[in-house]
């Protein structure tokens, strides 16, 4: 059997769905597709499976690195494909999941053939204001722009990055993927009911320790990627009294809420995956027998 891809925004509970499909494939481990779950020391902010899960499945790609070092989709894709390829050697079938997109892509249909970043044009380009990147960025390939989320700075840049040393219009790069190299799934939930199931999460997050796991992090340098880790900046911002108890809550909830929308956009995107409706009394259990009964 191919890979198979368990995907879906934050707070869809797909990770809780890739535990349950593993165990009822019996022969199958999990490959983590997320840019922050790597990170040791921040097991409660990037939501990394809980040590239960990890013992009910094998993980892999999960906790292994420290936050002062940088994570990148292609070294990331690498690791995975070595993994993959192990176990399918050894009989095991890899199940993917996570919510980074780029991530994904790169593990599902391997690493882009997009130009490499270029420091000094980075730099460059990383110095302009955003408002003076989006304009720039419409004068030399305004599809490019159009498909690209210009809130979003860093996307900006990278996708800029691609069109000025590619010399070529984004969809050039982008429809040049390889065929998937897996079947996959994407769980779709009602997105207030998405909304709610987000909420809870920041609470229980903050109820775990997340403030306390954000303090101790406290006079470490961190990477340009664990810095990015969503919910971190306001757990930082309550730490520093800009922010009280509840509106630290609230603004995680929301800083989520933006990050599932942009996932759903790309997810919708993915025509190799195959949605799967979840409904709000649907167990991971449920779910999974819903993929599985498709892989059948």
């Amino acid at each position: 059997m191919a890979p198979i891809f368990i995907l879906g925004p934050t707070g869809s509970g797909k990770s809780a769905v890739a535990v349950e499909l593993a165990e009822m494939l019996g022969n199958a481990e999990i490959i983590s597709t997320d840019a922050y779950q790597v990170y040791k020391k921040m097991p409660i902010i990037t939501a990394a499976p809980t040590f239960d899960e990890q013992k009910r499945v094998k993980h892999h790609l999960i906790g292994f690195m420290e936050p002062t070092e940088n994570n990148d989709a292609a070294e990331h894709a690498r690791r995975a494909e070595q993994i993959s390829a192990s176990m399918q050697k050894g009989g095991m079938l890899p199940v993917h999941t996570g919510g980074s997109g780029l991530y994904v892509k790169f593990i599902s249909h391997g690493i882009s053939p997009a130009p490499p970043s270029d420091s000094a044009l980075r730099a460059e380009l990383e110095a302009l204001p955003l408002e003076e990147l989006v304009e720039k960025f419409r004068l030399v390939d305004a599809e490019g722009a159009a498909a690209t989320d210009l809130q979003n700075k860093r996307y900006v840049v990278r996708n800029l990055e691609i069109v000025l040393l590619g010399g070529k219009p984004l969809a050039c790069w982008r429809d040049n993927w390889k065929e998937p190299r897996g079947v996959g799934f994407s769980i779709v939930r009602d997105t207030e009911e998405l909304d709610a199931r987000i909420a809870r999460r920041a609470e229980q997050m903050l109820r775990e320790g997340a403030i306390e796991e954000v303090a101790a992090l406290r006079g470490l340098t961190l990477s340009a990627t664990a810095s990015k880790t969503l919910g971190l900046s306001q757990v930082q911002d309550y730490l520093e009294g800009r922010l009280t108890r509840s509106e630290l809550s609230a603004a995680i909830s929301l800083a989520t809420r933006q990050y599932a929308k942009r996932q759903r956009t790309w997810l919708r995107r993915e025509k190799w995956l195959t949605p799967i409706v979840a409904g709000a009394g649907d167990t991971p259990r449920q779910i999974a027998e819903k993929i599985a009964a498709l892989l059948r």
